[in-house]
């Protein structure tokens, strides 16, 4: 299997030379990340962030800011020393030189952009049934999400040309969306109207106390802090990423945090927590309380604009990973294959679709959804935040970003610490990600079973088939 960390030796030189062309400046990826992260998370979880705390919905999102930076300190070391678009897989491979942990670093992150589009699908379903008062439930609930996948799916497979123009304008879309939250928020409170008091107001939603229900909280806030890793893959594309890259992400994290902040005060300002934390769509009844007046339907549709965004980026992120993933002998061939016309993984695409499928048919719950993605990520954080400080022994030619020892120890015990069962996790966010997991499992021994039958057959087929088909969208 091939070492993730050098070049390909089935890459021709030309491929090799070639590299990838720098067009985002600092504005252009601050609105990058900060439309990444923004998303499912905030739209679809407040509700029930509030409640496992009551009124005090917005210190979870404070707490996983701070769970969030401390990692994106240990980010910005390894994407400024090895600026190269391989994010997780490079560092946990430069670190620990383990193909099968850096196999399933890999395959967790993929997991991770299923889960999460397959979180975005259910959101999307509920404000579609509610913005047009369908009444939709259960199974109704479970087509929609489906027939939204399934176009995600064609949209996949035709080639998105993804553009910084266009990230501009979704990142606008879902601003404007949290911006009215925000604004109609202040003009009810300014008005009278709400309860201001009720954000200082702790409800457990049990019979634990004030720190056990925040950590509960936090492990469902902590999914709208992610995206920002993401960035790290953009490296390549970057002017001059070693000096621009860290003010950018730290900025755009702090943009996002006060956001959500203020999001979630406007939200348990005007509507009850109990009240909020019933169904699918919390800031539809926020801008209902706060002005009646509001046509829901716009924000329903910018609503689902936003988390359709998430599921497109995030499923075509899955698909292109486990093609890359066979592409260099660690997944079947077969999954690597291209379709002659569209230049698309369709294989990959039909894999990482199917799995959505079932997580959308079989997992109710939105909560459970967006608790595994953030479950996948805080494994593959803890490996990340660990990794920097191994790889001190190894230094490079080029000055770059360094986070303070102190920091990366806290992120590593952090993220270890909330993805643990004593959090109050719900038990069935480790069956879903056991799942998954294993899948990527039998998958990799089914690749090293063929690899051991014919050396030759991923060393070269599949990767002979990419350069003639040219390309993958």
């Amino acid at each position: 299997m091939s070492d993730l960390a050098g070049s390909s030796g089935a890459t021709g030189a030309a491929e090799q030379d070639l590299g990838l062309r720098r067009v985002m400046g600092p504005a252009l990826l601050l609105l990058f990340i900060v439309g990444d992260i923004l998303g499912t998370g905030i739209y679809a979880l407040t509700g029930q962030v509030a409640k496992h705390v009551g009124g005090i919905a917005w210190l979870p999102f404070l707490v996983a800011f701070g769970v969030a930076l401390m990692t994106a300190f240990s980010y910005l070391e390894l994407v400024t020393k090895y600026p190269k678009a391989a994010g997780a897989a490079l560092y946990t491979h430069r670190a620990f030189g383990i193909h099968f942990l850096t196999f399933l670093v890999a395959f967790a992150v993929m997991c991770s952009g299923i889960t999460s589009a397959s979180t975005a699908s259910r959101a999307f379903a509920a404000y579609f049934s509610t913005s047009f008062e369908l009444g939709l439930q259960g199974s109704g609930i479970t087509l929609i999400g489906l027939l939204f996948m399934a176009l995600i799916a064609i949209v996949n497979f035709r080639g998105v040309g993804e553009s910084v123009k266009l990230n501009v304008v979704l990142t606008l879309v879902e601003l404007t969306g949290l911006l009215i939250v925000i604004l109609i928020g202040a003009w009810a409170i300014s008005l009278g109207q709400g309860d201001v008091s009720r954000t200082l107001t702790f409800e457990p939603a049990g019979d634990r106390g004030m720190f056990w229900s925040v950590i509960a909280a936090t492990t469902l806030a902590f999914f709208a802090m992610l995206g920002f890793e993401d960035s790290v893959n953009m490296a390549e594309e970057i002017k001059n990423p070693i000096r621009i890259f860290p003010k950018v992400l730290l900025t755009a994290l702090l943009v996002t945090a006060v956001f959500y902040v203020l999001v979630s005060i406007s939200s348990v300002a005007l509507v009850p927590p109990a009240e909020l934390a019933e169904g699918d769509t919390p800031l539809l009844k926020v801008v209902s309380a706060g002005a009646p007046g509001f046509p829901l339907g716009i924000f329903g549709l910018i609503t689902m604009f936003a988390v359709a965004n998430s599921a497109l980026i995030n499923m075509l992120m899955a698909s292109r990973l486990v093609y890359g993933m066979s592409r260099e002998g660690v997944l079947p061939p077969l999954l690597g294959r291209v379709h002659r016309g569209r230049r698309t993984p369709y294989v990959a695409i039909a894999f990482t679709s199917l799995l959505a499928f079932g997580l959308i048919t079989f997992v109710w719950a939105v909560p459970a959804l967006g608790g595994t993605t953030a479950l996948l990520l805080l494994g593959v954080f803890t490996i990340v935040n660990v990794a920097v400080l191994v790889l001190r022994k190894d230094t490079v030619a080029h000055q770059h970003f360094r986070t303070p020892t102190a920091l990366a120890v806290l992120g590593a015990v952090s993220c270890a610490f909330l993805s643990g069962p004593w959090t109050g996790r719900d038990p069935v966010q480790y069956e879903i990600a056991a799942v998954l997991l294993g899948i990527g499992v039998v998958l990799w021994c089914v690749t090293a079973m063929v690899m051991r039958s014919n050396p030759r057959k991923l060393s070269g087929g599949g990767r002979s088939r990419s350069r003639q088909s040219g390309p993958v969208n």
